[in-house]
């Protein structure tokens, strides 16, 4: 049997939501993120940075196909529905494209999946049809496969349209293990929900492993940035030292 080959590094830069989520982010570090995206190996899928950067992002990258990503509910994954609606409409407002919003996943921990459930539904129902709902589930917190089990679920349930590993804030990030429970429910449901990995992410041989642990799951083919995103701002350096060598 022949293996496929790996994918390659331009395809892999077209998966990328390039990343900055910095404490210290200013209009000008994105602006120079911004332009250092229309790299001459070609575009990312989308920027992800803090709400307050939004409109930065977006007038960098004007006249591209770049979409703007942003986070709520972020980091700590709060249970206020009310909260979450809000910041996500603000967000939409100031030009967002993608929403990625944290999972209640400490409330899921509690057992009171009705609250976590009831944020989702404030967000989905914030983004409307045309904006794109990226669920963190917060894997390494979960921690266990019936957890991350139950969060994508809940996700699936809820009409969201990736179910994302991690914030990147936290101790334990994507993992490989992880990956594999999502996108076995992903599967399971028929492959129409899309899959986000993020945290930890460094170099080109980590993206690779999840590309081929998708198309394992999935099929060859299922991986396309409509459905599977890497979260990373290392690895953009790392992808563009590839194709530079």
């Amino acid at each position: 049997m022949t293996l496929p080959e790996p994918m390659s590094a331009v395809a892999l830069l077209g998966l990328l939501d390039l990343t900055s989520l910095g404490e210290d982010d200013s209009p000008a570090r994105i602006r120079a993120l911004c332009a250092a995206a229309r790299s001459r190996h070609g575009l990312p899928a989308a920027v992800c940075v803090y709400p307050e950067h939004v409109t930065a992002a977006r007038e960098s990258l004007a006249g591209t196909p770049v979409k703007i990503a942003t986070v709520v509910n972020f980091p700590d994954g709060g249970s206020d529905p009310a909260r979450v609606a809000r910041e996500t409409r603000r967000a939409i407002a100031a030009g967002a494209d993608e929403i990625d919003m944290v999972l209640p996943y400490r409330a899921l921990q509690a057992g009171d999946a009705a609250a976590a459930r009831a944020c989702v539904d404030a967000c989905r129902a914030a983004c409307g049809p045309d904006i794109a709902l990226k669920l963190i589930l917060e894997t390494g917190a979960l921690a266990t496969p019936a957890l991350i089990r139950q969060a994508s679920e809940l996700g699936l349930d809820a009409g969201v349209d990736f179910l994302k590993t991690s914030t990147g804030k936290v101790e334990v990030n994507a993992t490989l293990e992880a990956a594999e429970v999502m996108l076995g429910a992903i599967a399971e449901r028929g492959g129409g929900c899309g899959f986000k990995a993020a945290g930890g992410i460094r170099t080109a041989a980590d993206a690779r492993a999840y590309v081929a642990l998708a198309e394992r799951l999935l099929g060859p083919g299922w991986v396309t940035p409509v459905r599977f995103r890497i979260g990373a701002s290392a690895l953009f350096d790392a992808l563009l030292a590839e194709l530079d060598g």
